[in-house]
């Protein structure tokens, strides 16, 4: 069984050739250093309420100290909000987002975890439970993730 999906594999380093990186070097916190921003963005069904977003949102802000490594938050931080009307008309219908900043690709890499990497060794499941509680609440296509280094 494949330990990374060929995405995840495209993302090694030169110095790594997707044949020979492990999981251990694609998610441990020097895997490329530099600042990671990770852009989240939820679309809700029309059924789910109020007190169920704040859940998802208060949940979602919790990871910045639930998600460890070794037993040490990772996260840099989060920031969160609700969608305040795009006035280029540009929102597509999103509720929330949320931006995650990481000290590394191998940092953001071990959050992912999954569809990325396959074995649960080299993941947060912190971050995968939440993964697993969301999902019921958003409409299919309903989360938006963009990277980018800054």
């Amino acid at each position: 069984m494949s330990i990374m999906n060929s995405q995840a594999q495209n993302l090694i380093s030169p110095t790594h050739s997707a044949d020979t990186a492990t999981p251990a070097e694609f998610t441990t916190p020097d895997f490329k250093t530099g600042t990671i921003q990770h852009i989240v963005l939820f679309r809700y069904k029309p059924e789910v309420g109020g007190e169920q977003r704040k859940e998802v949102f208060d949940r979602f802000l919790q990871l910045k100290d639930k998600a460890k490594r070794d037993g040490k938050p990772y996260i840099v931080s989060i920031k969160a909000g609700a969608q305040n009307m795009s006035l280029e008309g540009a929102g597509q219908n999103f509720d929330q987002a949320f931006i995650v900043e990481f000290r590394s690709e191998g940092d953001r890499n071990y959050y992912v975890g999954t569809p990325a990497i396959a074995d649960p060794a080299f993941y947060d499941p912190a971050h995968q439970e939440f993964k697993e509680f969301v999902g019921p609440f958003l409409t299919e296509h309903g989360a938006l993730v963009y990277d980018f280094p800054s």
